[in-house]
């Protein structure tokens, strides 16, 4: 790990932590895989877990008047639930199929809303049946893979929430989950000395990055930021599904 390929490929993944704590869709869940070019998967997630939770803090400041409390009242019980399951199964369900499950919900979700063209939703209420379904889902892979994004964004996106008030709440949604899963991280020896050490030094650029990001967010019109984020959604998804096959 002390090479210059392995701190290259680092320092991309938290700024990619950065840019989505600061609410820029999706790219999150570019991080562990592109550490993974350098270390092992499960050691990326170990290492970006901390990285994850610094950039937290500064995602919620930047956000603390921004979010839907509906949802969050429902992400309250879902995230945990499946980050539950996912501890539980650790040892049974590999990687390669939950990036796979992930990828072709994401997918083809993504698939419908753009041949119905319809990036922008009106606005509605949550309900407590799919915010429970998928915030379930969306801890579950978050736990595994660190992709919760894909299936948060089934539910958020047709919600019809302003850019805003949908990028804080996805960084809340998260901070909260990501603060959970420190402990079956550390119970499944993930949080060592060593991935902390390397997570201090990360921590600078992904911070940066969430300021960053903030600043896209508020200058990117709101059409345009839904259809980025329908069409990263997309990529993201077409990438985990090669991502799935290929470790299957």
């Amino acid at each position: 790990m002390e090479d210059s390929f392995f701190w290259i490929a680092a320092t991309l993944a938290a700024i990619c932590v950065g840019l989505g704590k600061g609410g820029v869709p999706v790219i999150t869940a570019l991080a562990v895989p592109l550490l993974a070019l350098a270390t092992s998967p499960v050691a990326a997630a170990g290492i970006l877990l901390p990285v994850f939770v610094a950039s937290d803090f500064f995602g919620l400041y930047a956000y603390r008047h921004s979010f839907n409390r509906p949802v969050l009242k429902m992400m309250l019980w879902a995230l945990p639930l499946g980050t539950l399951i996912g501890w539980l199964t650790v040892d049974y369900v590999s990687e390669a199929m939950v990036t796979l499950i992930v990828g072709l919900i994401g997918g083809v979700y993504a698939t419908m809303a753009l041949l119905r063209r319809q990036t922008v939703f009106e606005p509605r209420e949550p309900r407590w049946g799919p915010g429970m379904f998928w915030g379930t889902i969306s801890g579950f892979t978050s736990f595994v893979s660190h992709s919760g994004g894909p299936p948060f964004q089934i539910f958020a996106l047709p919600l019809g929430m302003p850019k805003m008030m949908f990028a804080g709440t996805v960084t809340v949604a998260f901070t909260y989950v990501n603060a959970i899963k420190l402990i079956p991280y550390y119970f499944l020896g993930q949080l060592t000395l060593g991935n902390l050490k390397i997570a201090a030094f990360l921590a600078l650029p992904a911070v940066l990055a969430v300021f960053a990001g903030v600043w896209l967010v508020k200058v990117v019109p709101q059409k345009l930021f839904f259809q980025i984020v329908v069409w990263a959604l997309l990529l993201l998804s077409l990438r985990l599904i090669w991502a799935g096959f290929a470790g299957l």
